[in-house]
């Protein structure tokens, strides 16, 4: 690995929250997973829209310590 790979690994920790989002052009597809990988959630699915873009925001205050 190289100096870049080895820094972006360091950074994630304990705290962090990685979402992965299939993104389509109707429809998109969001899911949580903890620093190691284990599934926090089961498969969210939104619209190509406003109010689908509001709902994936709610569903990531859920899975995430922030605040808006």
């Amino acid at each position: 690995m190289n100096c870049n790979q080895n820094f972006k690994i360091s950074q994630v920790t304990e705290g962090t929250l990685v979402l992965g989002i299939d993104v389509g052009s109707n429809t998109h597809y969001a899911r949580a997973f903890d620093w190691r990988g284990l599934e926090l959630s089961k498969v969210f699915k939104f619209k190509n829209s406003f109010e689908g873009f509001q709902s994936f925001v709610l569903y990531e205050v859920d899975y995430g310590n922030f605040s808006l």
